[in-house]
Order: structure tokens, then sequence, then C-alpha cells
């Protein structure tokens, strides 16, 4: 029994290119809620919607309909769909600090549009915790800085 449950700590070499099995697991639950919210609220608004609507407010309603479609493949490939994962962390992130941060700090974040907002952002340490970041900077940012050595070298 407990050994099953180590087991999820354990790097996954074959499949996951050694990221851990709850790694996988979180991935997929953060996918599969993206999925489920934001696709519930997104297509049903654009499904409810008969009329022609205003161009930025379709591009916002495109964009979270594409994202739960993203989630969608996300479930089936957790590691594929990474980028998705950190736009959402960078996007929340960055949002909090200039945004709901100077509202906070001067009293004035209660009882403003951003109020609504704040308490679904704070959940943004969900995918923070469930992204292996290793493999990010691995997959993404050491490799990046490989390529671009080894073209420096060979001009």
């Amino acid at each position: 029994m407990l050994s099953s449950i180590l087991n999820v700590f354990k790097r996954d070499y074959d499949r996951y290119d050694g990221v851990r099995k709850i790694n996988i697991y979180l991935l997929r639950v953060l996918y599969t809620l993206i999925f489920v919210f934001v696709g519930k609220s997104s297509w049903t608004y654009i499904g409810a919607n008969y009329g022609v609507l205003d161009p930025m407010e379709g591009v916002v309603w495109s964009v979270w309909a594409s994202f739960s479609v993203l989630s969608f493949i996300g479930i089936i490939y957790p590691l594929k769909m990474l980028p998705i994962i950190l736009l959402e962390i960078l996007y929340k992130v960055i949002w909090l600090l200039v945004v709901a941060y100077p509202l906070w700090s001067v009293g004035q974040l209660e009882g403003s549009d951003a109020e609504g907002l704040f308490l679904p952002f704070v959940w943004v340490i969900l995918p923070i915790v469930a992204v292996p970041w290793k493999y990010v900077f691995k997959k993404y940012i050491y490799t990046s800085k490989n390529i671009a050595i080894e073209q420096a070298s060979s001009t």
C-alpha cells in the first residue's frame, strides 16, 4: 500500500521525460477543471448569444473558448500543453501584481470591479504547484540557450 502511494512521487522516464507522476496527475486535474469551468461559461455564452457580439467581447470569449479546447487536449497530452498553463500563471500573476496589489495597498480593492476577479486569480497557486518546473526549464529555457550557443559557435 505504502509503496503504491510512494510510486506516485517517482519520476517516469519511460512515458513522461522524467516528470513525476504526481505532476502528471495534477496537470490532468488542472486541465479538467479549466475544460469544465472555463469551457462551460465560454461556450454557453457564445452559444446563447445569437446577436452580433462587440468585436472586443468576441475576442475575449473566443480566447476563453479556445483555452478550454486546448485544455481538453492537455488532459490527453499534459506535457505538450504546458505552455497554456504557463500563460495562465503569467497573466494571473501579472494581473495580481499590477492591478490587485496596488488597489489592495491603498485599501480600494474591496468594492472595486477587480474584487470579483481577485479570488479566482489567487488560485494561481494550483498551477504553480502542478507544473514540473525542472522539466519546464530543461525543455524551454536551457534548450534555447544551448541552441543559441551552438548557432553562434558554428558561424
